[in-house]
Parts: C-alpha cells; sequence; structure tokens
C-alpha cells in the first residue's frame, strides 16, 4: 500500500540520443528514464526527467525548487551545492542512481535534514573489471599499438619498448573497500609479486588473508612501493586533491596510474605533467573533475616521452547495461520504501535525517 502520493520527482539523467532509442538497456538516459515514469505516475507522483544542468536557467535549477525528491547519476550529475539547496525548500531526499553521492554537499546535507541514499554494490563488478583492463592497457602500452595499426603503420619495436607484464608487479590500492578488494581478488590470477592496499578500514582478517594483500599505513608509502597504483575510495574532505604534485614525487618512476573513482582525488595539471616527465608511465580512468569534461582538459591528450601512456574514457565504468539494470532496480526500490515508509536499506543510506549514516566518506 503506497502512503506518499503528489510528489515532484526530478531526475537528471545523461543524454543518450539515437543510441538510448535503439538499446532500451540504457536505463540511464534521459530516453529511458530509469523504467520509472509509467510506475511513478501510477503512484500519483509527477516525474521530471531532463539532462539540462548547467546555469540559473537550466532544468535543474529551475524544478529543483519546490521537488521533493532528486535522482541524479555520477555519469551526469546534477550537482547539489549548498546554493542549490538554499533554492530546494520541498527537497527530502536526494537519490544516486548508482554509487558515488559527491556531487551533493553531505554536510548541507545534514544541516538540511536531507537524506542522500545510493544504489551500494550496483557498480562494484563493473568498475573492477574497468579497473583490471585500466592496468593491462597501460601495462602492455595497448593504446599506442592500437593507433598504430588504424594509421596503417606495423612498427612492432616502437610499442614494445614500453610493453611490459604484469606478473611480477606490486600492485596497491588506495582504498579497499567493496570495489577496491575486487581489484586485489581480479589481479591476484595474474601472479603479481605483492598486493598492498591503503585503507584507514582494514579488510577483514579473512579477505586480507584471501587475496595476500598486505596493508600499508600510508599513502606516500604505498605509492613508493607500488608500480601499479589504482584509486578505489569515494571523493571527500580528506581525498580531494590526494593524489598532487608531491605525492607524485614520491611515487616509483615510471610507475602506472589508474582511477576510476572521482577525477578530483587527482591534481589534473600535476597528473598531466608527471606523465609528460615520466615520472608517470601512465594514466588511465574514466572519471573527471567536472562531467562533461570540457574540450580542452588536459588529461584528453596528455601523453608520456614516448607518445602513449593515456587510458581516458567518458565516465561508463559503471554504468555498463548489466549495472544500469541493477542501479535502475535499486532506485525503485529505495523510492518504493519511502513511498511506504519503510526502512531503508542500511548499505544504501549515505547521509540519514540530520546524521552521517556511514565512514566510507571519511573518518567522521
Amino acid at each position: 500500500m503506497v502512503f506518499v502520493r503528489g510528489l515532484k520527482i526530478l531526475a537528471i539523467l545523461y543524454r543518450g540520443g539515437d543510441a538510448a532509442k535503439q538499446e532500451p538497456r540504457l536505463l540511464g538516459t534521459v530516453e529511458n528514464e530509469l523504467g520509472l515514469r509509467s510506475w511513478l505516475e501510477s503512484q500519483g507522483h509527477e516525474y521530471i526527467v531532463s539532462d539540462d544542468k548547467e546555469g540559473p536557467n537550466s532544468v535543474f535549477q529551475k524544478q529543483i525548487q519546490d521537488a521533493d525528491i532528486l535522482i541524479t547519476t555520477p555519469f551526469h550529475p546534477g550537482y547539489v551545492t549548498p546554493e542549490v539547496f538554499n533554492k530546494a525548500k520541498n527537497l527530502k531526499v536526494c537519490v544516486t542512481a548508482g554509487v558515488g553521492s559527491d556531487h551533493i554537499n553531505l554536510n548541507t546535507a545534514i544541516d538540511k535534514k536531507v537524506q542522500v541514499l545510493e544504489v551500494t554494490g550496483s557498480n562494484v563488478t563493473s568498475v573492477a573489471e574497468h579497473v583490471v583492463m585500466n592496468m593491462l592497457l597501460l601495462v602492455r602500452n595497448f593504446v599506442p599499438a592500437h593507433e598504430m595499426i588504424e594509421r596503417g603503420d606495423w612498427d612492432v619495436s616502437q610499442v614494445a619498448r614500453n610493453a611490459f607484464d604484469l606478473e611480477g608487479k606490486v600492485i596497491g590500492t588506495i582504498g579497499a573497500g567493496r570495489i577496491g578488494h575486487r581489484v586485489l581478488q581480479r589481479v591476484l590470477p595474474f601472479n603479481p609479486k605483492e598486493l598492498v592496499y591503503y585503507d584507514y578500514n582494514p579488510l577483514p582478517e579473512e579477505a586480507a588473508k584471501a587475496v595476500g594483500a598486505r596493508r600499508i599505513d600510508t599513502v606516500e608509502e604505498l605509492v613508493s612501493q607500488c608500480d601499479v597504483v589504482t584509486v578505489n575510495c569515494p571523493l571527500h574532505e580528506g581525498t580531494r586533491g590526494l593524489i598532487n604534485a608531491d605525492l607524485l614525487k614520491k611515487f616509483k618512476p615510471g610507475a602506472w596510474l589508474v582511477n576510476t573513482a572521482r577525477g578530483a582525488i587527482c591534481d589534473k595539471f600535476a597528473v598531466a605533467d608527471a606523465l609528460k616527465s615520466g615520472q608517470l608511465r601512465g594514466y588511465a580512468g574514466d572519471v573527471w573533475d567536472v562531467q562533461p569534461a570540457p574540450k580542452d582538459h588536459p588529461w584528453r591528450a596528455m601523453k608520456n616521452p614516448l607518445g602513449g601512456g593515456n587510458g581516458m574514457v567518458p565516465h561508463y565504468s559503471g554504468t555498463t547495461l548489466d549495472a544500469q539494470q541493477r542501479y535502475a532496480a535499486g532506485t525503485k526500490s529505495i523510492l518504493e520504501k519511502y513511498f511506504q515508509g519503510k526502512e531503508q536499506e542500511p548499505a544504501n543510506v549515505i547521509v540519514g535525517i540530520g546524521k552521517w549514516a556511514t565512514k566510507a566518506y571519511g573518518q567522521r
């Protein structure tokens, strides 16, 4: 039985265009609306969906003023700043259709008593697979080799001189939560020299033992020991700009760095400079400090001294068709519980009413 009716629900999603019309499983798009319209309207709610989120006259800025619920994705986020919260007089719930709610000012959400929920676990397999793919394409120097074939050239030495094996390397993750742990599980069969991790929450003893991972006390110590570093932690006050020029100097010369967490964890100019100098041999990921990334973003065209090392793509690691099915279903479940006055799954609650409900966004 539904207890709540007549709410205004605003969803900021990404535009799928012809692809979304041809592929209805692209649920996270404006065209396919998370598959929620008919259900929401049958429950007596108003559902507004748009990708227009920039500027004071955008659909987002106008409609948020009297919206009760906001749904947005990490892939085309509607940024809920303190100023937006002040406009949003009726806002009660922010739902992330996916994982990662750093586009919402969480401290202000607490002050305003707005709940923040996300579909925890919906993207973990998808992102962990993307991380492993990024490691391999960097270490094996895949992108320059493929580009050579596209050009019609054939010069094995030009690509082989910067290609290595993943076997025998020290691989470390900054963050060993649901994704970081799965990354460690998936790279273990490549027979690395060692797996290490940094996280203020240690892995459970059995989980750490199963992957043979050694915990390191500081980020500085971790990066100094690793051939491959992967970032798998949320963006919050403690991780914004974590990988900066000073920390990059402490990396092993010629290390590879993969970031599928959040772009703003890394200083974009420092990363580009480190790649250009060769301090980093490669950088790959799908997350950017602003999304969509501007055309002049330094990560679009940065290269190492041998003309490779760039594995950047749009933010899509967590929005495979399989992941979209999971986060669309999870969003519906969150809304259904809210409408019926039921308790949410604890793992999905980032901010409760006026309080933190997770340790994932830093030590509180």
